[in-house]
């Protein structure tokens, strides 16, 4: 499902963090979240369009931020464009259940309209089934948001169903609800 070939530091497979320390796509260069990446992380968080479906536009306190990232350490990689090094955003697969990863994304503005969020996604596919021998790929998303259900369905996770969570700060589209996708090995 794209991607070269991945660089491990170990040779422990199925322990994520061993798994994959580098992988590089035709345009994209991904690597493990270290906490030195936290203010990359932050600044990410900051910018409101970029957090319009997951807090309404609201940034993300940044000690939050780094508790995610500690949390996030083994399952989530930083991305970057090849060509001229810039960091694009992030990539994870969360283990959810057993043989089960939870595909997620945020990328810049300025990475967005570009296919990173189609090629990123694709390459966490081809490593959650090929590396880490999941069985499920899932993830969701606010039914308004477009963008990402489209970058879904490229990497061929189909959609599974729409729910409403409770949500304690609803934010404009809510009402709507959530859809989740997935594919399987």
């Amino acid at each position: 499902m794209g991607g070269d070939r991945p660089s491990s530091g170990c040779g422990h497979g199925g322990n994520i963090s061993c798994v994959l320390m580098r992988y590089d796509t035709a345009r994209l260069s991904l690597r493990a979240l270290v906490m030195e990446d936290v203010e990359e992380l932050i600044t990410l968080d900051r910018d409101p369009e970029v957090m319009r479906f997951i807090t309404g536009g609201r940034p993300t306190a940044p000690a939050q931020v780094e508790a995610t990232a500690r949390r996030s350490l083994g399952h989530r990689w930083m991305a970057f464009d090849r060509s001229d090094g810039a960091f694009v955003g992030w990539f994870g697969l969360r283990p959810s259940a057993e043989g089960e990863r939870e595909l997620g994304y945020r990328l810049k503005r300025t990475a967005w309209g570009r296919g990173f969020a189609t090629e990123g996604s694709q390459a966490m596919l081809a490593l959650a089934f090929d590396e880490l021998a999941a069985f499920r790929v899932w993830g969701q998303t606010m039914t308004v948001n477009v963008a990402s259900r489209r970058v879904m369905e490229r990497c061929g996770l189909r959609y599974l169903r729409t729910f409403h969570g409770d949500w304690p700060d609803p934010i404009e589209g809510s009402e709507l609800g959530d859809v989740e996708y997935e594919i399987l090995r």
